[in-house]
């Protein structure tokens, strides 16, 4: 699959606490320009049984070669053994929110 330049980051936790450790980490290495939170009901299969759980959803705006480092920060301050956490592709979107994208999450030491 090609790379494109930009993705969306997707993830849950059942925790405001756990959700503003998350915010809070991301946004401050600059590895994500927006996170958007919602409350969700999830149905899933865990260990045999099917459980339903209140979380909160996590919808963050990145560029793809930021991934890596998102999954990591997110696996140091999740309490879940397994957490989402899914990567999709942003294919097109609106030029001056790309752009916005690209300038927020560039490195202090990238930029000119």
């Amino acid at each position: 699959m090609t790379e494109t330049p930009f993705c969306m980051v997707l993830t849950t936790i059942n925790s405001q606490e756990g959700c503003q450790a998350i915010v809070s980490r991301l946004l401050s290495a600059q590895l994500v320009a927006c996170i958007q939170t919602l409350p969700i009901n999830s149905h899933y299969r865990w260990e045999g049984e099917i459980c339903t759980d209140q979380e909160i959803l996590l919808l963050m705006k990145t560029q793809s070669r930021h991934y890596q480092a998102v999954e990591l920060a997110i696996r140091e301050v999740h309490s879940y053994e397994i957490p989402q956490i899914i990567q999709i592709p942003v294919m097109d979107g609106f030029q001056a929110y790309l752009h916005w994208i690209e300038t927020v999450t560039l490195h202090p030491e990238e930029r000119g």
